[in-house]
């Protein structure tokens, strides 16, 4: 198979790419470094047994759209995108223009070179809004009304990719990532807060809580994420798929493993609660587990440990 990955220099991108490439496909790398570092790739561009190309590129640029033409890659996995909520509030129209515009740019791209597939990356923890507790874990039946411009542009990028399978045949498969963690992390993504602990554990820090530490989250394994991209590939056609263990997990129970794991036994400090943090959040991945075969396979304590020992590496 002939793939190509939008930001694919990115913490889950990379991840996914040194997968593809050992399972024998022809991977091309699309992101323009805005946040993606080619560090990550650096396996990938060392490996002269596989067929690998990295182009530098913003999805925003036509060009885009025209390399996946020349590459014809059988499928897409987009990555590619603004992340950061609070930049999606600050800025709405860079949130569209990168999030929604892109995306058409790349879904033009993949209709005009005959590609099978887009498998994208959507996001589970703001699509769904301000979701009452009693109706955790979310499912994907669960009304879509987010309160973040970041929410509302994937979204609507999922209603797109729905038109072009109705136009235009080409098929999808929308991904709602729970809280991604684990090797290559960047602190300013979604589940930072673990990259934010590994750092500050290992160097003998304080780790800040903010409130009182109740707040949950769904923390997915990034080995496991790759694999429910992998398997879409093949599977899930048209549907949305939530992509989470389907557990809560409190912040304090989250610094509380890590801190085990690292070998400190300091409480952290608190501070304020951040005015606006949803305070619950969890998945359910039941559809995943049906219509991809997929379920997660790492739990917290062994999914931060490996994350911590990475983070130790470097």
């Amino acid at each position: 198979m002939r793939a190509l990955v939008t930001g694919g220099a990115g913490f889950i991108g990379s991840n996914l790419v040194d997968r593809l490439l050992a399972e024998g496909h022809a991977v091309d790398v699309v992101d323009n470094l805005s946040s993606g570092k080619l560090g990550n790739l650096a396996d990938a561009r060392a490996d002269l047994d596989h067929e690998f190309t990295f182009h530098q590129m913003d999805i925003c640029d036509p060009a885009v759209s025209e390399l996946l033409e020349r590459r014809r890659p059988e499928v897409v996995f987009h990555l590619g995108a603004q992340i950061d909520v609070r930049v999606s509030v600050a800025d709405p129209a860079l949130d569209a223009r990168i999030n929604v515009l892109g995306t058409l740019n790349v879904l033009e791209g993949a209709r005009r070179a005959g590609s099978r597939k887009v498998v994208f990356a959507s996001s589970g923890g703001t699509i769904y809004g301000d979701v009452d507790p009693d109706d955790l874990p979310v499912g994907e039946g669960h009304s879509q009304h987010p309160v973040a411009p970041y929410g509302v542009s994937k979204k609507v990028a999922t209603d797109y990719l729905y038109a072009y399978r109705e136009l235009h045949q080409l098929e999808y498969t929308s991904l709602a990532l729970a809280n991604v963690y684990g090797p290559r992390q960047d602190p300013h993504g979604e589940a930072g807060v673990v990259a934010i602990f590994a750092g500050k554990l290992l160097a003998g820090e304080e780790c800040t809580v903010f409130g009182d530490g109740s707040q949950t989250r769904d923390y997915v394994f990034v080995d496991d994420v790759v694999d429910a991209f992998v398997r879409a590939a093949e599977r899930g056609s048209g549907l949305l798929c939530n992509i989470g263990t389907g557990v809560e997990s409190s912040v304090l129970d989250l610094y509380t493993t890590m801190a085990a794991n690292a070998g400190v036994d300091a409480p952290p400090k608190h501070a304020p609660a951040r005015i606006g943090e949803l305070q619950r959040s969890c998945l359910d991945a039941t559809r995943a587990k049906m219509h991809l075969g997929w379920q997660p396979f790492t739990d917290l304590a062994a999914g931060t440990a490996t994350t911590l020992d990475w983070f130790r590496d470097r």
